[in-house]
């Protein structure tokens, strides 16, 4: 009896103990990077460090939403990323569909073409994507950056799309045949409302990949007033010899904002999209 109990009480402290670990671990990246944009410089390499701030400091953000690079690089991030995003949905809700329904010849092997992409380094793609965005003139233009980084999120994306339309009954689509509804219709008016899940949790990847993206970017585009957000850090505010941590933790905190709010808001979008599948019933 007393070794039953001894069994509950150490579950009790031991698996919070061990999460809170596990969340220190995760999450004192963060706090870091957060109290370094709000310390002078100064202070950054003090010894003992100093965990806790006390007077937090202001000025580099004043000073960084003054910058009108930053704001330009910020808003073609914006129009890049949510470009990407709707591309992405749209072509993938549609081939997802077509996968998931439709019987044409090599399908599995077309599927398979498909995913293979993924092995395939970025570097290796960057050098044909270059020759071959220089000879149609799409160099140093958001169009071209949205292609190439709507090809890089399909695989996946048709993917998990295709899993969650496998796991509706056809006999829905059927009984709306029956009434009448079109195929567009039964897709838009049936399939898409029951794969919310998934439908968000592809628009949440497509969005991180495009916001997080550094190699297509700083390759594809040249110009400073077309760079997104990732490349200009990493050319306007990371000097050869010296670097302005507190201004370069600021603007680390800045870019994170929209990715902890696409995480905030549609969290529960994004477990249920990203488990979809795992138990065949």
């Amino acid at each position: 009896m007393n070794n039953t109990w001894k069994e509950r009480l150490l579950r009790l402290v031991a698996t919070p103990a061990l999460l809170a670990v596990y969340l220190a671990f995760f999450l004192f990246p963060l706090y870091w990077m957060a109290i370094t944009s709000l310390k002078r410089n100064s202070e950054l390499f003090a010894l003992p460090p100093k965990w806790i701030f006390i007077q937090p400091v202001f000025e580099h953000y004043v000073k960084l939403l003054s910058e009108s690079a930053f704001i330009i690089y910020y808003k073609n991030s914006l129009i890049v990323s949510l470009s990407t995003t709707l591309l992405t949905l749209l072509l993938a809700i549609m081939a997802g569909y077509a996968f998931s329904r439709f019987r044409f010849p090599f399908k599995g092997f077309a599927m398979l073409t498909i995913m293979s992409t993924q092995m395939l380094p970025v570097v290796s793609l960057l050098i044909a994507l270059y020759a071959m965005y220089k000879s149609y003139g799409l160099l140093n233009t958001h169009l071209g950056l949205v292609i190439a980084l709507t090809t890089s999120a399909l695989p996946f994306s048709i993917m998990m799309l295709k899993v969650f339309f496998d796991n509706i009954p056809i006999s829905l689509e059927e009984a709306a045949k029956m009434d009448g509804v079109s195929r567009t219709g039964i897709l838009f008016r049936i399939v898409m409302p029951l794969s919310k899940p998934g439908i968000f949790a592809v628009g949440i990847y497509s969005f991180i990949m495009s916001w997080d993206d550094l190699l297509y970017s700083l390759t594809l585009i040249t110009k400073d007033a077309m760079r997104t957000l990732n490349p200009g850090i990493s050319i306007r505010y990371m000097g050869e010899v010296a670097y302005d941590w507190a201004n370069i933790m600021t603007v680390c905190v800045a870019s994170t904002i929209p990715i902890m709010l696409l995480f905030l808001f549609f969290q529960k979008y994004m477990v249920s999209g990203m488990t979809a599948g795992a138990v065949k019933e």
